[in-house]
């Protein structure tokens, strides 16, 4: 079993990557619970300069990053298209200003912002469109910033886990991510750390993927039955026991040309 190679998800037409994505519609509150945050040094990426910069948060979900940016000093809004993501934020997050949109169509005011974010959100959106309008609503020398949680397939345990899951395993090691102009790669981040979590949190965790929330009832039995062999029967852990789970995070910093 091997690692994948690809560099983004492929999708078979834009209705494809659409479709998919809309599998978020439901499972918030799931979502908000198990899905880790980041390491601070990604929000260092933009750093602070001692002044208080605008930065909109695209695809925010929950909200998990954009709390992140809010404790550094950063004025932060959101933009999510998921109505039930929307409403957890707003519950997590009720001083945040937040809106519905699309990264191609934020609907918000040209050159505002200081920086535009995506978290876990890069690979739902049309990257050319989506790299237009981040330059359409930033100032000058505004920045993108683009961060990606990974599980750390390089272990095999974990790379097994992750197929059972249906995780995602498609952003290699090394990847970058497709970006149109004016944007530049200025600086990046990749680093592995370790998420603490429990066996019947991993259940958790694979209710909150596309595949999972796509999938009928059938599909997600076999799922879990896969899940239970595999950390009770193949690796020999025990319900509810507190297991390390290794994580990659790839983390890019473009600026205007």
């Amino acid at each position: 079993m091997k690692p994948s190679g690809k560099h983004q998800p492929l999708f078979r037409s834009s209705e494809h990557r659409l479709d998919s994505s809309r599998a978020f519609a439901v499972g918030a509150d799931t979502y908000d619970a198990v899905r880790p945050s980041y390491p601070s040094e990604v929000v260092e990426l933009l750093g602070n300069r001692g002044i208080t910069r605008r930065v909109l948060d695209v695809g925010s979900g929950t909200g998990i990053f954009a709390a992140q940016l809010h404790a550094a000093g950063h004025r932060v809004s959101c933009c999510e298209p998921s109505k039930d993501m929307v409403n957890t934020l707003r519950d997590q997050h009720p001083n945040f200003p937040v809106w519905r949109a699309t990264a191609e169509h934020t609907a918000a005011a040209s050159e505002f912002f200081d920086a535009v974010t995506f978290a876990q959100a890069w690979h739902w959106v049309d990257p050319r469109q989506a790299s237009a309008e981040a330059a359409r609503i930033t100032r000058p020398d505004g920045e993108l910033l683009l961060c990606w949680n990974t599980l750390e397939v390089e272990h095999p345990w974990v790379l097994r886990l992750a197929k059972i899951m249906h995780s995602g395993d498609v952003l290699t090691k090394g990847f970058y991510p497709t970006v149109f102009e004016p944007w530049h790669l200025k600086r990046e981040l990749r680093t592995t750390w370790i998420q603490p979590i429990r066996t019947d949190q991993l259940f958790t965790l694979m209710a909150t993927r596309s595949y999972w929330l796509r999938a009928n009832q059938r599909t997600r039995d076999k799922m879990t039955n896969n899940l239970t062999w595999y950390l009770h029967e193949r690796l020999g852990f025990d319900p509810g026991q507190l297991i390390p789970l290794p994580y990659r995070t790839d983390a890019f910093l473009y600026g205007r040309r």
